[in-house]
């Protein structure tokens, strides 16, 4: 038998959270075909809140079910098996992928080999396949936990940075030669300003749009070709063919972009909700009609385009060009029940400093 506990928020109040535990009989599990994996550690950025606020309508509740209307926000990290039912994923196996804020996640393994694995449970087999893939450590490999730390904070960020690049240099950036890039203090906005760097379109000039108090650090990251600051809007050429890409999900934020480029936005992507207090809806607004970007769509895509191991090759060069790149990421561990309550609030009110890494571990 293990303990098993687990941090739960309301789905319709994110500041209301509960802990829970629950006994795994890991005998009876292995028997049905189930593993248990322990969850090491894993990291909490603003993207797990944006998790939470689309939680209902992307499905992503559904991925880690809970009770009496409370959730489980999921989050990338790594686990150890403790309880297989295959001698082909044996207990000691490492992996990464995605769990719940849980001291342990149980899955049903399906088409193991060396590389990963797929949790093929019922609850999860109508949802996009992109999350239920967990990749396995190399036997004896040497990873650091500075090198495991900057993966499952960055590279789950930077992945969507690269799909949406992605996706509007496979639409030529909709004849636009600038993108603006809210909340560009936000680990996925940086990694978006890299990844349309590495494009190299002749003209492209790529902004980031941020608070007047985050302009020093995202100006030192050095990801945007320039930065300007939500209240300096007004400076820029309003007649230049523009592509928004909104990682705020703020009305005002929005509203305030489109007012100001209206028929020459010719893109608006939704993306994120760092200001989930300021959820946009359905919104009226001149230029292009913003359109929410979902990347096991592009994946799927990218997955037909190039072809078995084309999108990882891109996206791994991609990644290991940003992750050298990252020495501006400062890394906070921090174990227990009560840190990652405290490390939770500080994420849902924006109190976490951009440049600090959240990695947590029960």
């Amino acid at each position: 038998m293990i303990q098993a506990t687990a941090f739960e928020v309301r789905r319709d109040q994110f500041d209301a959270t509960r802990v829970v535990s629950d006994a795994l009989d890991t005998d009876a599990l292995t028997a049905a075909g189930q593993a248990v994996l322990a969850i090491d550690r894993f990291a909490l950025t603003a993207n797990n809140i944006t998790y939470a606020v689309f939680g209902d309508s992307m499905k992503y509740w559904d991925f880690f079910p809970a009770k009496d209307g409370y959730g489980r926000i999921p989050v990338w990290g790594f686990a150890d098996v403790v309880a297989s039912p295959s001698p082909d994923l044996p207990v000691g196996a490492r992996v990464y992928g995605y769990f719940p804020m849980a001291s342990h996640l149980v899955v049903t393994p399906a088409k193991i080999n060396e590389r990963r694995f797929i949790d093929a449970a019922a609850h999860r087999a109508a949802l996009p396949p992109v999350y239920n893939a967990y990749e396995r450590a190399a036997p004896g490999a040497k990873t650091s936990k500075l090198d495991e730390a900057r993966q499952m904070i960055l590279r789950p960020l930077v992945i969507t940075s690269f799909l949406i690049a992605d996706f509007l240099d496979d639409n030529a950036l909709f004849g636009a030669t600038q993108v603006i890039v809210s909340s560009a203090s936000s680990k996925t906005s940086l990694g978006l300003g890299f990844c349309l760097a590495r494009l190299r379109h002749a003209g492209l000039t790529s902004v980031g749009l941020t608070s007047a108090g985050n302009r020093a650090f995202v100006d030192g990251v050095g990801a945007f070709d320039t930065t300007c600051t939500y209240d300096g809007l007004a400076a820029l050429d309003p007649n230049v063919k523009t592509v928004f890409v909104d990682m705020a999900g703020s009305a005002e934020i929005i509203k305030k972009v489109h007012g100001h480029f209206r028929d020459a936005l010719v893109y608006s992507c939704r993306v994120g909700a760092t200001h989930w207090e300021d959820k946009a809806g359905r919104l009226d607004v001149p230029g292009a009609k913003p359109v929410f970007f979902f990347a096991p769509t592009q994946v799927q895509k990218r997955m037909a385009d190039w072809g078995p191991g084309g999108l990882e090759q891109r996206f791994g060069a991609a990644w290991m060009d940003i992750a050298a790149r990252s020495s501006w990421l400062s890394i906070d561990d921090q174990r227990g029940v009560g840190a990652i309550e405290t490390a939770y609030r500080a994420t849902l009110g924006g109190k976490v400093a951009p440049s600090a890494g959240l990695t947590l571990s029960f």
